[in-house]
């Protein structure tokens, strides 16, 4: 879906905002000047206007009146003020994006007035590099169309597949909070390189592409990830030992536990702000 004829204001201008409007803009989907961004740091502002040629503002309500797509960009625990202020300016012809991790669709769809669509997303921080995984899901006012909207943008900055809302805890406990569980590993994994002699700079480039390559395995075979362990565990090999390692040491039950901690917080986030 294009987005050409589109005016998208970001509430927010931090990290993640940056990442969209640069994947946004990488991928022609609309031109700077349909752009507008507010932040309370000048810096920020003074950052996104020279490097992106994006107009920015500490105005909230003049990004929403500029805007047909309105990306909240901002922390969970200021989403309500803001709503505050700026939800009784929002009209139903425009469309809500959240990008905030554990505010649902209808703690949104309170503070405004009218049948406001509002599409949630749960982004990953590589979408600052284009490679993101995104989950988006649908509020109570919007439609497919507006779906695909938010498919089209996060697509440009990675991966971005529909969900159902009531598994949107789930996604923040596996993709939402996982890069942070990777970088564990790929440290860990380094940290065996230098122990075992490499060079730290060395050792750490060869853990990040090994991950980056299996990755990539994964998605473009489209092999369940059992099947690529075996083709490179032969009988009484290397790898076959290291494996045995990461059983003796639960690893499954500890990555598991991981991502079930961060999906219940996740949800106490959504009961703490209905």
């Amino acid at each position: 879906m294009p987005l050409n004829n589109k005016r998208i204001g970001f509430i927010g201008g931090g990290a993640m905002a940056e990442a969209m409007i640069s994947g946004i803009l990488k991928a022609g989907l609309i031109a700077p000047e349909q752009i507008l961004v507010s932040d309370l740091s000048d810096g920020r502002r003074e950052h996104l206007q020279k490097k992106y040629g994006v107009a920015a503002t500490r105005d909230n309500i003049g990004v929403v009146s500029h805007a047909d797509l309105l990306i909240l960009a901002v922390k969970p625990y200021v989403m309500g003020d803001v709503l505050a202020q700026t939800g009784g300016h929002v009209s139903e012809n425009q469309t809500i994006i959240s990008i905030a991790a554990g505010i649902t669709t209808e703690f949104i769809e309170k503070l405004l007035v009218g049948k406001v669509p509002v599409v949630r997303v749960i982004p990953n921080t590589p979408v600052l590099v284009g490679a993101g995984a995104t989950a988006v899901c649908c509020g109570r006012w919007a439609s497919e169309s507006h779906r695909q909207l938010a498919l089209t943008m996060f697509g440009a900055v990675g991966l971005a597949v529909p969900v159902a809302e009531n598994l949107m805890d789930a996604v923040t406990g596996l993709s939402g909070s996982g890069p942070a569980y990777m970088y564990v590993i790929a440290e860990a994994m380094a940290d065996a390189g230098v122990r075992a002699g490499l060079p730290r700079e060395i050792a750490l480039a060869l853990a990040a592409q090994t991950m980056l390559g299996a990755s990539r395995m994964l998605l473009e075979t489209g092999s369940h990830p059992g099947v690529l362990k075996d083709l490179v565990t032969t009988p009484g090999g290397t790898t076959i030992e290291g494996l045995y390692a990461l059983e003796e040491g639960n690893l499954r039950a500890v990555i598991g536990k991981a991502v079930e901690n961060a999906s219940r917080r996740s949800r106490q986030m959504s009961m703490e702000n209905k």
